[in-house]
């Protein structure tokens, strides 16, 4: 049995942390170690975490925040320092299945592959798909798209297939894949580094990624349930995710150092204009588009 290594990271999780532990202890494949990087929650995350008294859980305390990048490069490496197999980076707020970790491992020997994913559904909207699949675009540089998103499931992206890209909400893959192409790139702190990982895994040629469909993981999305209930015209994007996804943004696509690449910069520039004057997610006010032009330029100097 593979030694597999769940990689999570916290962060005021209290609210979603226990159905996941429960989630990851009733395993059918029990040889793992789950690492907790906790990101200094403010909530009683800890409190619940030290209730579970398991040889296999290890809890890294974060003197500060560094980030989802960061954080699962630490996990990645007390991984390697234990001698796991494989790896499974994870989101914690998602509930699964106790076959899970056994499925995707066996998968990963039957397919002959070194990631594999499984199907991500919305909760508790469990039969509305949240990802089946992404595969890249040269064309718009590689960037990510879900396949099947907000679709109800009716079996029609049930075929076992390659990929390109899969959320580091779940992935397994082996040992290798991190030899390889090295760890996450930790100036993302968050958004874009799990792209930018498979980006290079896509570029070099050498890993396989397969979507595998017959397991399923029920992924917490914030603001889905009130965007069904009508309310997706009061959502705005607040300043954090403003100023990460603007910043991250530029960055991926300058770190791909090509033609292409700086023209799509370019057009992502002038459709953030519009989209700040006309998406209705951004607070039309002077400080948000200050923000905007900032996190534009601070991506383009990282």
């Amino acid at each position: 049995m593979k030694k597999i290594g769940i990689i999570t990271i916290t962060y005021n999780s209290a609210h979603v942390i226990e159905p996941f532990m429960q989630c990851v202890l009733n395993q059918t494949h029990t040889n793992f170690i789950l690492y907790i990087i906790d990101n200094v929650s403010a909530d009683n995350t800890l409190e619940i975490l030290e209730k579970y008294n398991d040889e296999r859980i290890v809890i890294i305390k974060n003197q500060t925040n560094v980030g989802v990048a960061a954080g699962n490069n630490q996990g990645i490496e007390n991984a390697f320092e234990n001698n796991c197999d494989e790896l499974l980076i994870i989101n914690n707020d998602v509930e699964f299945s106790n076959t899970l970790l056994q499925n995707l491992s066996h998968q990963l020997v039957q397919l002959n592959c070194s990631l594999v994913a499984p199907k991500m559904m919305y909760y508790p909207e469990t039969n509305l798909i949240w990802w089946s699949g992404t595969k890249f675009k040269e064309i718009n540089c590689c960037m990510t798209n879900h396949i099947g998103i907000q679709q109800e499931d009716v079996g029609q992206f049930d075929q076992i297939e390659k990929m390109d890209y899969a959320p580091t909400c779940c992935i397994l893959l082996k040992k290798e894949v991190v030899d390889d192409i090295g760890l996450m790139d930790e100036k993302y702190f968050a958004y874009y580094d799990d792209t930018d990982f498979f980006y290079r895994i896509y570029k070099q040629q050498k890993h396989v990624l397969y979507y595998y469909p017959f397991e399923k993981l029920y992924h917490k999305v914030g603001g889905l349930s009130n965007m069904k209930k009508g309310n997706a015209k009061k959502f705005k994007f607040n300043n954090f995710y403003i100023h990460l996804i603007t910043r991250n943004h530029v960055y991926y696509l300058r770190k791909q150092k090509s033609l292409w690449s700086f023209l799509n910069i370019i057009y992502f520039y002038f459709r953030m204009q519009l989209r700040f004057l006309f998406s209705g997610k951004y607070n039309r006010n002077f400080s948000t588009y200050q923000l905007l032009q900032i996190s534009f330029f601070e991506g383009w100097k990282m």
